[in-house]
């Protein structure tokens, strides 16, 4: 499990302690105010707890809901667009509107770790928005994807979400063309 600094305090009484539980062994630094009992944590724990505003979006919620077998080489989060910029060169930052933002978002458990992701009503209808910017194969493997669990998915709430977005006409069109 992971813990803040704050936590630790909370825990320990004060900075002595944690860093006695450290050197003990009982406790392990991850990064600067980061700490874990373990001594392995995956990089996808440590972003989820780092960034607990954030959403999984994009390639990363492809690839956890198994839509795609492409690994993501970075992790892809969806933020508030006041948020400040994440400097790491392994994460994609997306900044939407509140409104926006907040449409679909669900919790899921991947590999032990709880993250907030899109669900995939709603990722299907970012897959549609970013048809342009995504490699020509990678777009086709995931549509198919799509269609094979159009049956379990919510089309009532993909109705739902599409009107809250910019040319929800085309958005539709689209959908019913290569996915329904």
């Amino acid at each position: 499990m992971l813990y803040s600094f704050n936590d630790c305090i909370k825990k320990y009484n004060n900075q002595y302690q944690i860093e006695k539980k450290v050197q003990e062994g009982k406790l392990y630094k991850i990064e600067k105010g980061i700490y874990s009992d373990q001594k392995q944590v995956s990089d996808l724990g440590i972003i989820a707890f780092k960034y607990p505003y954030a959403v999984f979006t994009m390639n990363s919620a492809f690839y956890y809901y198994g839509l795609t077998d492409v690994i993501p080489e970075r992790f892809y989060l969806a933020t508030n667009r006041n948020a400040t910029k994440i400097h790491s060169n392994n994460i994609k930052q997306f900044f939407y509107y509140e409104n926006i933002l907040q449409v679909g978002i669900t919790t899921i458990i991947y590999q032990n770790v709880k993250i907030q992701i899109y669900e995939k009503e709603r990722m299907l209808i970012e897959l549609i928005r970013n048809k342009n910017t995504l490699p020509f194969d990678y777009y086709k493997e995931i549509i198919e994807s799509y269609r094979k669990i159009i049956y379990e998915l919510d089309i009532e709430k993909i109705q739902e979400y599409i009107l809250l977005f910019p040319k929800s006409d085309y958005i539709m069109n689209v959908i019913q063309l290569e996915v329904l």
